[in-house]
């Protein structure tokens, strides 16, 4: 298999944020980078220029952008293609054979957020491999207290598949030299916000398993990758509010989404959806069945 790294590009600020941040990826992981442009020309959308006008302006928007990377990433082996057919369908093809898929999102503010447009959605519904989403801005390498980002945050549930989650932050931990916080974030009580009074032993009973479930799901990982400082935490919260918060200083926040082969039913949760739209950080989605 010819490894390499494949990022979705458009020509929006969006596409080549992520390219920049695939070429960075790509020479982490010292394999090739894809260039990718997709659209259909036959769509209505391309009128009134000519499919010959749309394929120039594609062949000139992978060169300069494959001559700039070129230029920050000399030893970097850069490729580019341009395909032509429905954007989704043609970048979860491109993705297929590769290790992991980079795309743009907008930003909602210049604060936090993502917007992910229709093309991205249906390209995480149907990607078996890992998307990293990269928002775009002057700020997205910066949390908004304009401090350099550091580490990486994975949330797992540790009473569902989570090794390919672990496998992922714990090999993109080790590229990286940085810092891991594993973060499992445990169900409030049932009768959470009906005003029961609880003993915060409670939680504290609830938090203490949690730890010590998490710990043992973590140490395989950590015997593997004995190199990787690693932290884990439990809180008692909302999921989705605290994966954005504890990301809020990230280089990488990975969440996963379940594979669904039924044509029915959520492809992705609400936790990875949450963060998906609200992080700052880039995020990393990571299929598992």
């Amino acid at each position: 298999m010819n490894h390499h790294i494949t990022v979705g590009l458009d020509g929006s600020r969006e596409s080549i944020a992520a390219a920049h941040w695939a070429a960075d990826e790509a020479e982490l992981r010292d394999v090739e980078l894809r260039l990718t442009h997709a659209e259909d020309r036959s769509s209505p959308r391309s009128v009134p220029a000519t499919s010959e006008t749309r394929r120039e302006w594609a062949e000139a928007l992978l060169r300069e952008s494959a001559d700039a990377l070129s230029h920050d990433h000399p030893q970097l082996a850069i490729t580019t293609q341009s395909i032509d057919g429905p954007p989704a369908a043609s970048l979860a093809t491109a993705a297929s054979t590769a290790d992991v898929l980079v795309l743009g999102s907008r930003a909602l503010s210049t604060v936090a957020g993502f917007v992910l447009g229709s093309v991205g959605m249906a390209v995480l519904h149907t990607t078996a491999q890992p998307v990293v989403l990269v928002r775009s801005g002057e700020d997205a390498p910066l949390n908004p207290g304009g401090e350099p980002r550091g580490g990486l945050v994975v949330g797992v549930d540790i009473g569902g598949p989570r090794d390919p989650l672990l496998a992922f932050a714990f090999a993109e931990a080790s590229r990286r030299s940085c810092r891991l916080h594993v973060l499992h974030v445990c169900q409030s009580p049932p009768l959470f916000g009906y005003g029961a009074a609880y003993d915060p032993g409670v939680y504290a009973e609830i938090k203490e398993k949690a730890t010590a479930e998490l710990l043992d799901t973590v140490k395989p990982w950590r015997d593997k990758f004995s190199t990787v400082d690693v932290t884990v935490d439990t809180p008692v919260a909302h999921a989705g509010h605290t994966l954005v918060d504890a990301g809020a200083k990230a280089d990488l926040i990975v969440v996963g989404r379940r594979i669904r082969h039924a044509s029915l039913g959520s492809h992705i949760g609400s936790t990875t959806h949450a963060v998906i739209h609200h992080a700052t950080a880039p995020v990393a989605v990571v299929a598992h069945d």
